[in-house]
């Protein structure tokens, strides 16, 4: 195992399984991995169609601050994490109500956080151990508790992702049109931006915050170019994730090197892989032409779009 020199697996995939699982602390990793990829890969299509890795970036770096925060008024790190991602992502949701102003208001809002998070700090007199841990994630050193935690962390994040997927989804394509059918685009923005303030939240703590995109952006991105529908980009990423997430900790166990490291490779030369190599067609194409999403608003469904008047469309109105 890491930390007494070069230890290789044996090729006998069963026998190396079982010796993994006798230890409690990779039973927990495997748990808790396998919860966040799950959520991570849900979460991470979105942040993809929506354009907001840029967001997700800054929410990892906005937890970090949190975490300082809560170890200075001597309060558990998840909890201060927890608190300023969803707050921060809430205000970003707020501010950058389109995307051509989104990246300024979450550069604004993510200066502020870290300057907090500086301050946090240079009132500390001890050292932050807890709080330096987020920054690169400690995925073999989480408890039981911890799993726990994860899970009922998690679960709110998927109820309500999937009260409002569709929704999302049709908002996430094309922002103009949602408004004009009456949806509430800035409310959805707030709920996604939340949602994805508490994934990140409990990625962190596996994969740190350094990084986040191993788990919150490459799954779909990789997913996005092997699937033309959403529903199957969907499941890919989280397979994507899922695989990373198990064949990181297995490979963790038997190396070295930290198991961050190997989750994050995974996933990087799986989308190096999917770029630079043409003969990976889209797994899945639409059999015929057409829109892949039908959705409909948080209000009513919606109707024919109705051409402008005076447009080439309805030449009747010119």
């Amino acid at each position: 195992m890491s930390g007494y020199g070069w230890v290789w697996w044996s090729w006998n995939l069963g026998a190396d399984l079982r010796d993994m699982l006798q230890y409690e602390f990779i039973r927990n990793a495997l748990e808790a991995g396998t919860i966040i990829a799950i959520v991570a890969g849900v979460v991470s299509y979105l942040v993809v169609l929506r354009r907001s890795s840029f967001a997700a970036h800054a929410l990892g770096h906005i937890g970090f601050s949190g975490a300082a925060g809560a170890v200075l008024f001597a309060v558990a790190p998840i909890y201060g994490l927890l608190l300023a991602t969803t707050v921060s992502g809430a205000a970003m949701a707020v501010l950058g109500k389109t995307a051509a102003t989104r990246d300024v208001e979450i550069g604004t809002v993510l200066a502020f956080v870290l300057a907090l998070g500086l301050l946090f700090l240079s009132f500390y007199k001890g050292y932050a151990t807890e709080a330096y841990s987020i920054l690169f994630g400690e995925i073999v050193g989480i408890s039981s508790s911890q799993v726990v935690f994860t899970l009922e962390a998690s679960i709110p994040v998927m109820v309500v992702l999937g009260l409002v997927y569709r929704q999302l989804l049709f908002a996430s394509l094309d922002e103009e049109v949602a408004e004009a059918k009456g949806m509430h685009t800035v409310l959805l923005g707030v709920i996604f931006m939340v949602s994805l303030a508490v994934a990140i939240s409990i990625a962190v703590t596996i994969i740190g915050v350094l990084l986040i995109f191993a788990l919150t952006v490459t799954p779909a991105a990789i997913a996005i170019r092997l699937a033309t529908r959403p529903l199957y980009a969907v499941i890919l990423s989280v397979l994507i994730a899922l695989g990373a997430m198990w064949a990181g900790i297995f490979i963790g166990f038997y190396e070295i090197e930290p198991t961050s490291f190997f989750i994050v490779t995974i996933v990087f030369v799986a989308y190096v892989l999917v770029r630079t190599v043409p003969l990976i067609p889209p797994l899945f194409r639409r059999s015929s032409p057409g829109p892949t999403l039908a959705l409909a608003p948080m209000s009513s469904p919606p109707g024919p779009a109705e051409p402008l008047a005076g447009s080439a469309a309805n030449p009747e109105r010119t």
